[in-house]
C-alpha cells in the first residue's frame, strides 16, 4: 500500500488567480499560463509517469479529448518527471496533450499539489480548472482516475448554470 502525504502548501481557492508558470513540454516547448488567456485550461498534477492511476487517467483524458476540446478545454498535465519520461510516457499511450516537467517543483508547490509518496517527493494527483481570466473556478482535490473527464465536464457545466457565472 502506498501513503501518500501531504507537504504545507498555499491554500488556493476557486477565484484566487491561479499561479503563473513556465514549464518545458516533452519536446522542450515552453508553456505558460498567460498565453492560454481567453480559454479554460485544465491543469492537472500527478504523481508519476507510467504508473497505474496515472496511466488511467491520462487514458481517460485522452480517449475523452474531443469531448474536451468541443467544450474549449486545454488540457495541460504536469508531474516531476523530466522530458524523456514524458516523452516515453505520451508516444506509449499516444497522449493528444502535453505533459510539462515541472522537475524544481516549484509549479506544484505554488498550486499546493506537492506530496510524497512512500518517501518519494511528488506531485499530488490534483486538478485544476482555470478560467478564460487566469482565475481558479474549480479544484478537484478528489481525482477518479478512471473517470476524469465526467467529473470535469459535470463540474463545468455545473459552473455554467450557475446563476452567479452567468
Amino acid at each position: 500500500m502506498f501513503a501518500l502525504s501531504l507537504v504545507a502548501a498555499p491554500q488556493l481557492k476557486p477565484g484566487d488567480a491561479a499561479p503563473d508558470f513556465s514549464l518545458p513540454d516533452a519536446d522542450g516547448k515552453i508553456h505558460t499560463l498567460k498565453e492560454y488567456r481567453g480559454k479554460i485550461v485544465v491543469l492537472y498534477f500527478y504523481p508519476k509517469d507510467d504508473t497505474p492511476g496515472c496511466t488511467a487517467e491520462a487514458c481517460n483524458i485522452r480517449d475523452n479529448y474531443a469531448e474536451l476540446q468541443k467544450a474549449g478545454l486545454v488540457i495541460l498535465g504536469v508531474s516531476y518527471d523530466d522530458a524523456s519520461s514524458h516523452r516515453k510516457f505520451a508516444g506509449k499511450y499516444k497522449l493528444p496533450f502535453p505533459l510539462l516537467s515541472d522537475t524544481k517543483k516549484e509549479v506544484a508547490a505554488a498550486y499546493g499539489a506537492k506530496g510524497t509518496l512512500t518517501g518519494f517527493l511528488v506531485a499530488q494527483r490534483k486538478t485544476f480548472l482555470i478560467d478564460k481570466d487566469g482565475k481558479i473556478l474549480h479544484i478537484f482535490n478528489k481525482v477518479q482516475t478512471n473517470d476524469h473527464t465526467r467529473q470535469i465536464l459535470d463540474i463545468l457545466k455545473e459552473l455554467h448554470q450557475s446563476p452567479d457565472k452567468k
